[in-house]
């Protein structure tokens, strides 16, 4: 792939899933991967991993996030808690700030 690829939700970030097996949950983003598009969200896509021990960490079968695709997860507005988009303000300093573009309320924290 050329270019850079850039993703509008980063990791802390509040969202809901809005497409697939887990349509309607909730929760953290714990990692995104711009490049391939992928994020990880905190209690959606369980899959079972058959763990081999490994030092003081025990094996067995653990459950654990796959990873999802950043077009089925949406940022939550910090204001109404609904789902929405995300534009961005240019500030007169020339910073550029994320905020929710139903409600135009600030994103970062």
């Amino acid at each position: 792939m050329k270019g850079n690829k850039r993703a509008k939700v980063k990791k802390n970030d509040q969202v809901v899933v809005i497409a697939g097996r887990d349509k309607g949950k909730r929760g953290r983003v714990l990692a995104v991967a711009p490049t391939r598009g992928k994020g990880k969200v905190e209690g959606t896509a369980i899959v079972k991993r058959h763990q081999k021990p490994r030092g003081n960490r025990g094996g067995g079968i653990i459950d654990k996030e796959a990873w999802l695709d950043i077009s089925n997860v949406q940022l939550v507005d910090p204001q109404t808690g609904n789902p929405t988009r995300v534009s961005y303000q240019i500030d007169a300093d020339g910073t550029k700030t994320r905020v929710a573009a139903a409600s135009g309320h600030t994103l970062e924290k």
